[in-house]
């Protein structure tokens, strides 16, 4: 008998994550004489760029499933029931025998900026013929991280065979991240990513300089400077939100979720990035990742 694979909004290929945030006074380099400083909290909570993403388009009203690998272990557990726990489906989530990936997360209390310890093993990627080729065509948007680059790249070929537009995470730099940035439809850079890539440090002046990777709609996030996107010839700008940041962890995973939505509304470019911004900015008001991912009604009310 032949499966039959439910239609979804969106398919996310990538990365998950146990973080144990631990909340200091001040920033790392505020230790005194003794090397020590005082944690004024500590939580463990799940994350990881793609399971962030997830979690907000199903938030935000979005069909979602997810695509990747945790360990068999209790933390792998924990990614499956949040994952499940928030409307996300969990059928083509893979258990491999290595540990689930974890980072520490070390947030400074006073300006909510993070500084991410994270160990991913390269054992939890995908083996070249292991992707649900059924499921990521069952998408109308599929979402590839940076995080196993060869199972992006695999599953964006596969997504466009089908028509499917691609949306990304282009954050680490290396020898495959030209041909990530080449293969999906909208790449959308951390804001590092274009300078390290053009040598330009002007956003407008690097986006135009990766025109010849893609030529289609370019999008970088830009922290507390908002957005920005190239769009045919025209450079959009978006401004963030002025919100009391808490947690930045996950800001730019939820603006790409918001992106995300935005596209499947077929909003103009400059509504999806006001959208993004406010999905990311309320994000930063929350502790942890997943758990800061705010709902459809949070983000109206804000941009109301």
């Amino acid at each position: 008998m032949v499966k039959i694979i439910p239609r979804v909004d969106v398919v996310g290929v990538g990365a998950n994550s146990v973080d144990r945030v631990v909340v200091l006074p001040a920033a790392i380099h505020a230790l005194g004489a003794s090397g020590k400083i005082p944690i004024v909290e500590r939580s463990l909570m799940c994350g990881g760029e793609t399971a962030t993403l997830l979690c907000a388009c199903a938030s935000f009203g979005l069909r979602a499933a997810y695509v990747g690998i945790v360990g068999a272990d209790p933390e792998g557990r924990l990614v499956r029931d949040t994952l499940a726990s928030r409307g996300v489906d969990v059928g083509d989530l893979r258990e491999h025998p290595a540990a689930t990936r974890g980072s520490v997360v070390l947030v400074n209390r006073e300006t909510g900026d993070r500084i991410v310890l994270s160990h991913r093993n390269e054992r939890r990627n995908f083996e070249r013929g292991e992707l649900p080729q059924t499921r990521i065509r069952s998408a109308r948007v599929v979402h590839a991280d940076d995080a196993d680059q060869q199972a992006s790249l695999a599953a964006a070929g596969m997504a466009a065979s089908a028509n499917i537009p691609v949306t990304s995470d282009i954050d680490k730099i290396n020898d495959r991240t030209e041909a990530l940035v080449a293969a999906v439809t909208y790449p959308i850079f951390d804001g590092h990513a274009p300078a390290a890539l053009t040598g330009a440090a002007d956003p407008e002046q690097a986006l135009r300089k990766l025109r010849r990777l893609n030529s289609g709609l370019l999008c970088m996030t830009l922290g507390a400077g908002g957005a920005a996107a190239l769009e045919d010839d025209h450079f959009h700008l978006a401004p963030a939100f002025n919100v009391t940041v808490v947690d930045s962890t996950g800001a730019g995973d939820v603006f790409r979720s918001g992106f995300v939505y935005g596209l499947l509304q077929g909003w103009p470019v400059p509504e999806v990035l006001r959208f993004a911004n406010a999905a990311a900015a309320l994000s930063c008001t929350r502790l942890g990742a997943i758990a800061s991912v705010p709902s459809l009604a949070d983000v109206k009310n804000l941009l109301a």
